[in-house]
This record gives C-alpha cells, structure tokens and sequence, in this order.
C-alpha cells in the first residue's frame, strides 16, 4: 500500500480544480494595522491587508496588549492544563462574566475558538434533548453542521432564511418534539442577516430552542457590541448565543451564552471542552480588555461602517460586481476559482494588496469571490488605491464589470 500516494492524490486534485490553498507569509505591524509585511520569494515587502477578520483592528489595541504582557509577565504564557485539570484561572472566569453581562445571560463558557464552541455546543445540546431534532439553516458555518452530525439527532435543513419553510418544518415536528433551531445572525459570505425576531417568534409558538451564532456580529452591532440580536432588542428571546473572540474582539477563543443548567450542562457533558486545554490567561486578560471597552467606546464600530459603506460606493461606482450587503461584508463576485486565484495574486504582487480567494467548498461552485472586509483604518485614500487596483486586475483577467462603461 503506497500511503503517500493516497495523500498526494488527494492534494492534486485540488490543484486540478484551481482549488489548493497557499497561504503568504504574513507578518502584521503592531500600531500600524492594516500594514503588513509580505515575505515575498524575492524579500519583504510592505502590503495593505483587506481580508482580516480582525474587523475592528482590536487585535493592536493598546489596551488589549496592555493586558496581554501584564498577564503573562504575572502569569506566564500557558494555561497548565484543562479546565478540569489545573487549568482553570481567575481571568477565564472574568472573560466569561464579562461575556455573560454583554448578552444579558445568567452564565458563559469560553472554548478555545468559535469552531469549538459551536462544534461542541450544538453536539451536547443535541444529544441531551430526548429524541431531539435539530432544525438548520442551509447556509450555516460548518462548525455548525459539524457540531449537527456530531449530536447524533435527527437534523431537517430549512431554506437560508426562508421562513414558511422552518414553519412547515416546525408544524411537521409538532409540538411535543424536542427541538433546536440553529442559525447565523450575520451570514459572513454574502453579508445577509437573519430575521431574528420572527424565528424566535416560530421558536415560541412551536415549543423549539434556539442556538444563535453571533460570530461575525459580536462586537460590531449593538449598543454594547453584543451583535445582531442586542441592536434588534431580541437577545432575552434567543437560549443560546455563541461567539467568537477571534473576530471583532481581536485575540482569540470562542464561547456560548445561555442561561445556567444549559451552561453548566454543556460544562459537564462537552468532550470538546472536558479534555481540551483552557485559554491561556493571558489571551483570556486581553480578550477581556477588548470586552470591556467594546461596550463602551462607539467610535470602532462607527468608523468601520463609514468605511464599509464608502468601500461598497466606490466598488460600485468603478463597475465592480461588488455585493452591497446590510453589513460590513463586502464581497466581490469572480465566479471562477482559477481566475479568484489568480485576481488575488496579481493584487498582492502588483499592486501590494493583500486579499485571500474565496473558493469551494467555503461558497458553492460558481460564486467564488473576493471578500473584502474594511476596518476603520482603511481610509479613504486605502479605499482609491484598493478601487484602482480592483479595476486593473479586472481589465487584465478580462473579468467582467457590471457597468459597460467602467470597463472601457
């Protein structure tokens, strides 16, 4: 049996479908987000980063890395073991009252990353619902689906956002049946957002949980940044919210809120956080930092939707096939994953832009695309030279520009 065969196979076959993922090497500059060093073939060179999930530049910010180095000065860099296992430290247990306010929840519980939290949450809820099925959005993170096979319940996928379909599959249900209803709030492909008052208004009249992801919400929307579900006055409404402290909170690690015998039940019963190791308390100190100020301080959030709002404009205007989203998720359609790629690295190397293609299995084939995410450190001037650029590349791919004009 030739074994590396098998995996050499495996890889070439994303290579024959344009597909195989390379990753730059990438060094970001502390105080100067969203410049970066680019360790290109021929040397470093310094580049403009428009794909950073670190959407609020959080990840630089001085009171976060305050408390970052005075933690890990105190406490050193490791957690020393599981939660369960001598791993268990005074700023984790602060990171989640801190969270458990921010949602208006009676308690939280902090994962290693949002794919964890919501692996792991949505499995153990599962399994400790009798006979439960779990009802899905069609466009949901795969986290989620995973976190849906792993409960070993029976799962209906409902239509993204369609609500007649969950009702139907709701009524069908019935309203004896134990039921879960898991769903994004901001859907971070497209940029769309849920409807969340009238699921939870179907939750209520058909007797079923719900589990909200607020991954690419918390921190953005809202008056204290505790997302979609805060800003649309529905968050008492939702059983479990999950987020992420990967994102908007710019350090690391994930989390749910609920009220206490769900959180203390997943606690108990979560393979994915029994025996995995905690949060350094360091990175717990510093995401608590962000936490903190993000409830208070506005001026993040209203710069980054300025520029959100000023990037899809100028997209726009210059003929791009820009998605103009309710949110901060600008995505810019290419349709082709060998042209996705190669729009991407002629961005980076020409024009020192740095924008990861978004291919399958990430988005269904034929929607592959550009996602832009702008900070409120992307300024006007960023947003000309990234317009400038976009249209550039266009030209030379021979992509097409949604206005006949801009491509002359």
């Amino acid at each position: 049996m030739n074994y590396t065969a098998i995996f050499e196979t495996a890889v070439d076959a994303l290579r024959r479908e344009k597909r195989y993922r390379v990753f730059a090497d990438i060094e970001r500059i502390a105080g100067r987000f969203p410049h970066a060093l680019w360790h290109a073939p021929d040397g470093p060179r310094e580049i403009v980063v428009w794909c950073s999930n670190d959407y609020l530049g959080m990840g630089q910010h001085p009171a976060s890395i305050a408390a970052m180095v005075e933690a890990a000065q105190q406490l050193g860099v490791g957690a020393g073991g599981t939660r369960n296992i001598s791993g268990n430290s005074h700023q984790v247990v602060m990171l989640e009252q801190e969270l458990a306010d921010l949602h208006g929840k009676p308690a939280a519980l902090v994962f290693t990353s949002g794919y964890v939290s919501n692996q792991t949450g949505i499995s153990t809820i599962g399994k400790l619902l009798p006979d439960g099925l779990i009802l899905s959005d069609q466009l949901n993170h795969n986290s989620m689906i995973e976190g849906v096979r792993q409960s070993g319940r029976e799962k209906v996928i409902f239509r993204h956002n369609d609500l007649d379909h969950l009702e139907e599959l709701l009524r069908k249900a019935g309203k004896e049946r134990p039921k879960l209803i898991a769903f994004e709030s901001v859907y971070s492909m497209d940029g769309d957002i849920a409807p969340i008052g009238r699921i939870c208004d179907l939750a209520e009249r058909y007797n079923a949980m719900t589990y909200l992801d607020e991954v690419h919400a918390v921190g953005m929307y809202g008056a204290r940044g505790g997302g979609i579900a805060e800003r649309d006055g529905e968050m008492a409404r939702v059983d479990v919210i999950e987020g992420t402290l990967a994102k908007a909170f710019g350090t690391l690690g994930g989390y749910i809120a609920a009220n206490t015998p769900i959180v203390d039940a997943v606690r108990s019963h979560a393979p994915g956080f029994i025996f995995t190791s905690a949060l350094p308390p360091a990175v717990a100190a510093a995401a608590q930092a962000s936490v903190r100020h993000l409830k208070t301080s506005q001026s993040e959030r209203a710069a980054q939707q300025a520029n959100a709002a000023r990037t899809k404009a100028a997209l726009a205007d210059a003929g791009l096939p820009v998605t103009i989203s309710q949110t901060h998720i600008v995505p810019v359609i290419v349709g082709d994953a060998e042209r996705c790629k190669a729009a991407s690295d002629m961005l980076l190397a020409e024009h020192g832009i740095y924008i990861q293609p978004i291919n399958y299995p990430t988005v269904p084939r034929g929607t592959e695309r550009l996602r832009i995410t702008p900070t409120p450190f992307h300024d006007e001037a960023l947003i000309a030279e990234l317009t400038k650029a976009l249209v550039a590349v266009w030209r030379k791919l021979d992509l097409p520009f949604r206005l006949r004009a801009a491509a002359e």
